[in-house]
């Protein structure tokens, strides 16, 4: 009797989707938490990385990491400022009067952001169309912020604070990319989380004494998905999918994750799918899924290479 079994390279790409999948209600679930006012902003971004940490601590107390040592801890800084503070309060904030599809858009540009501070940070030399992709996606990103806004050159806060946001993340997840070869994926997430939790047990404080949280039972649960999954077990599955690999071939998996975050915002917030919103959202998505492709078919110069770009909860 024959028995059928996943490939490696199905397996990996499996488990690697999975995890853009979770990531991917991420954008619409904030949004959804912020609608009805119940909650602030700055609550949902902190108080997120509260419940994640919470889990992240058990997971590693019960299978016995080891703790980081030296410069790791600084290096966790690093990650957890990027991807457990930085992107979170500021999409959270952003979030407040841009529309989920509008954001998606813009955080489209991510994959080709942590493909260049990846480089920057690996010491790699890639090709010049990798570096003419990548400005390519960050002017269209930002054009079709304008264009969206009040015409050309009119961003709003809230782009300004999306575009901030992508490279606090991709600065965060080229360093966690670095760092995982040396704690493991999913512990120099779960490091970070812990790390930060002072911070944001902090933040989440103030947040509940100038607005003390009064959500409705579906607003809750929105924020229960991003403190639950978007923030700790998306990474799980995701991690899981680099470390079965082909590392190359599912970080590609997450360049759907706008196109899901779109389709989100349009079937639970009723966003209307607007040309303008298409056709940006082609172009980033190509312009960095042409860079990232540039990066990978160049190995790096460095023993130590940093991981694919990762996407953000």
């Amino acid at each position: 009797m024959t028995v059928s079994v996943l490939s490696p390279t199905r397996a990996g790409l499996w488990w690697g989707l999975l995890g853009v999948v979770a990531f991917s209600f991420t954008v619409p679930f904030t949004r959804i938490a912020l609608g009805g006012g119940g909650f602030s902003p700055l609550f949902i971004g902190s108080a997120r990385a509260v419940v994640a940490a919470v889990l992240a601590a058990g997971a590693l107390v019960i299978t016995r990491q080891r703790l980081p040592r030296g410069v790791q801890w600084v290096r966790l800084a690093v990650v957890a400022g990027g991807v457990v503070v930085g992107f979170p309060v500021l999409t959270s904030f952003a979030l407040t009067t841009a529309s989920a599809s509008h954001s998606a858009v813009v955080i489209a540009l991510l994959p080709a952001a942590t493909a260049v501070m990846a480089v920057l940070r690996g010491h790699e030399r890639p090709p010049t169309s990798f570096w003419v992709m990548a400005m390519v996606g960050a002017v269209a990103a930002v054009a079709f912020a304008s264009v969206q806004g009040d015409g050309l050159g009119g961003l709003h806060w809230s782009d300004l604070l999306l575009i901030v946001a992508v490279v606090a993340a991709a600065i965060g997840y080229a360093e966690g990319g670095l760092l995982a070869r040396q704690l493991g994926s999913w512990q120099t997430v779960s490091w970070a989380l812990v790390l930060a939790a002072p911070l944001m047990v902090a933040l989440t404080g103030v947040s509940m004494a100038q607005t003390p949280p009064t959500g409705t039972p579906v607003e809750w649960t929105a924020f229960a998905y991003l403190g639950v999954v978007s923030m700790f077990l998306g990474f799980f599955a995701w991690y899981r999918g680099l470390a079965i690999g082909p590392m190359a071939q599912v970080s590609q998996v997450q360049l759907v994750q706008p196109v899901m975050t779109i389709s989100w915002a349009t079937l639970f917030l009723g966003e209307q799918l607007t040309w303008p919103t298409v056709l940006g959202g082609l172009v980033v998505i190509a312009s960095a899924a042409t860079a990232v492709r540039a990066r990978l078919a160049t190995p790096p110069k460095v023993e130590e290479r940093p991981k694919e770009p990762t996407p953000v909860g």
